[in-house]
């Protein structure tokens, strides 16, 4: 079993959803990122379960979604940990935040 880890970028973007939902009520943002981050946490026990990311066309990004949101991920290591790399909203064009890839 792995582990789910949060880049810094992944992290910020959870503090940015939560604040803009919070702008009309704290109590649903927080109910929101909860579950959000809970909808992660099935892959440490199903690391390949998201679906490959269609815009890089690379099997190291795969992605869940969760509502509206997008959660970007690649698998490291053995064993096979997680490490989230964005949550973005399903409108946001994905290539501009990830022109390297």
């Amino acid at each position: 079993m792995g582990r789910v880890k949060w880049t810094e970028k992944a992290s910020s973007h959870i503090q940015s959803i939560q604040e803009y939902i919070s702008r009309d009520s704290k109590v649903y943002a927080l109910r929101y990122i909860k579950s959000l981050v809970k909808a992660a946490e099935k892959l440490e026990m199903m690391p390949f379960c998201g679906r490959i990311v269609p815009e890089f066309e690379s099997e190291d990004f795969r992605e869940i979604i969760f509502r509206n949101h997008r959660i970007i991920y690649r698998v490291i290591g053995d064993r096979e940990d997680v490490e989230v790399l964005a949550v973005i909203h399903g409108a946001r064009d994905l290539v501009k935040l990830f022109p390297e890839q």
